[in-house]
């Protein structure tokens, strides 16, 4: 945890801003997996994590604004549970490092909040995303899941607070980075032809595991790059193919790291993976070169697109004026998704309270239906203190080209003649993460190989 004093603040900074009613914050439930004791890892919700700081399950907590009174709701260890788990550290006393001094039963949160209706007080909450809280709080405020309706004020203060991150989380962020570069090394120096994907997510995993930190999503390990969120890690590895690396650790304090690399699964690349890597790479530093306050993330994304169809033209697959391919939305048959997201306690911060809070604005709302667009989760203004990833792409999808073939879709961009030559070249990802400063931008993390040149002499001393 943070200083008691942190957390504090933070709820204090939270009550100013919404200024009236009853805050309501849960925290997540055990899980079963397969049956009710047994169960899956725990992983407290983020947002209670950032004004609590308290990793038990089955914990809630109300934030009385008006009568300047914060509780936390939970029980204690019975007897039983003793037995079987050992005296472990109390909810009254992980409530005391976060400057909580009263704390009740779960079971009187059901009478408080009656009478804080009965009284006819605002209860202001956040959108649940996991069925138990969706259930818990029907019950807990007598109406329909379908009729529960979370406080756009609250979101928007939440969103407000977490998106500038504190030095101390920067901190934590790049704890998260220094394991996920030693899992991305290792990756480089145990890949091989003959292995098969999950040989390399396994040791990664075994890798963070190792630091004490648990992974910040299902890492994303295959040679078919050009599946976005490819889950499959059954592929025999050989000579020739390219391995796309997409992994993260989160620390025990919850923050995450987020990189992608993509490699020879051989020693080099050859020509053909180099001039692909090297236009993705083109497009990386574009889009980093134009992070800072003020600009919007859309128009980075913009920007990164157009450096991809630059290099596309001078590789044959697209042809036209680079600025009106982009307008026309015709490099997405190469780059379907967004450039980068917001980071921090998630992965995909905040991404539970809803990406027009996160990651637009009501004056700069998102584009739903644009295909590519539509996939960009992050387009608003930056702001000083904001985490975030620059993660461009390109995806060569068989099924994709031939839709848009049979459609005859975008000629005038597209050769589709050399873009079939292509087909089976699978897809490459760059990504980093970076915090926004007063002016520009810094890497966070230790730096991690990027160029074709760093990843082949590195992979040259493993691997022949």
């Amino acid at each position: 945890m943070f200083s008691a004093q942190t957390y504090e603040s933070r709820r204090a900074h939270l009550q100013r801003i919404v200024s009236n009613g009853i805050i309501l914050l849960l925290g997540n439930a055990d899980s079963p997996m397969n049956f009710e004791h047994n169960i899956y890892p725990f992983r407290q919700d983020s947002t209670f994590l950032y004004y609590f700081g308290i990793k038990e399950p089955n914990l809630a907590a109300i934030i009385d604004i008006e009568n300047q009174e914060t509780i936390v709701f939970g029980n204690e260890l019975t007897m039983d549970q003793i037995v079987w788990m050992g005296r472990q550290e109390t909810i009254q006393e992980k409530c005391f490092n976060s400057n909580v001094t009263k704390c009740l039963p779960f079971s009187d949160l059901s009478n408080y909040l009656e009478n804080v209706i009965k009284r006819k007080q605002t209860v202001h909450y956040l959108p649940p995303y996991r069925s138990s809280n969706k259930i818990l709080l029907s019950n807990l405020l007598g109406t329909k899941i379908s009729a529960l309706n979370p406080s756009e004020k609250l979101i928007k203060a939440v969103v407000a607070q977490r998106s500038i991150k504190e030095k101390q989380e920067i901190i934590e962020i790049e704890k998260a980075l220094q394991t996920s570069v030693d899992m991305h090394l290792l990756a480089m120096k145990i890949t091989k032809a003959g292995m098969k994907e999950k040989e390399i997510a396994n040791a990664i995993q075994h890798l963070a595991a190792d630091q004490g930190c648990p992974l910040s999503y299902p890492p994303i390990v295959t040679i078919h790059g050009e599946i976005l969120h490819n889950s499959y890690q059954q592929h025999t590895l050989e000579k020739g193919q390219l391995l796309l690396n997409d992994s993260g650790a989160e620390t025990d304090m919850g923050y995450a790291g987020d990189l992608t690399r993509t490699f020879p699964v051989g020693p080099r690349f050859s020509e053909t993976q180099r001039a692909v890597y090297d236009i993705v790479l083109n497009s990386f530093t574009t889009a980093r070169n134009l992070l800072r306050p003020g600009i919007a993330f859309k128009d980075v994304h913009m920007q990164a697109c157009q450096a991809l169809v630059e290099g596309l033209i001078e590789l044959g697959l697209m042809r036209g004026n680079p600025e009106e391919a982009v307008q026309n939305h015709a490099h997405t048959l190469f780059f379907q998704c967004g450039l980068g997201h917001m980071m921090g306690l998630d992965v995909h911060d905040m991404e539970d309270l809803g990406e027009q809070y996160v990651g637009y604005t009501t004056e700069e709302p998102k584009d739903t239906n644009t295909f590519g667009l539509k996939s960009l989760r992050l387009g608003r203004q930056l702001q000083e203190g904001f985490v975030l990833t620059v993660e461009p792409g390109i995806y060569i999808i068989p099924d994709l080209i031939d839709q848009w073939q049979a459609e005859n879709k975008l000629s005038n961009f597209i050769n589709y003649q050399k873009v079939n030559e292509f087909r089976n070249f699978g897809g490459i990802r760059i990504e980093d993460n970076f915090v926004i400063t007063p002016d520009s931008y810094q890497l966070l993390g230790p730096e991690l190989l990027k160029t074709t040149i760093e990843i082949e002499n590195f992979r040259s001393q493993y691997v022949s």
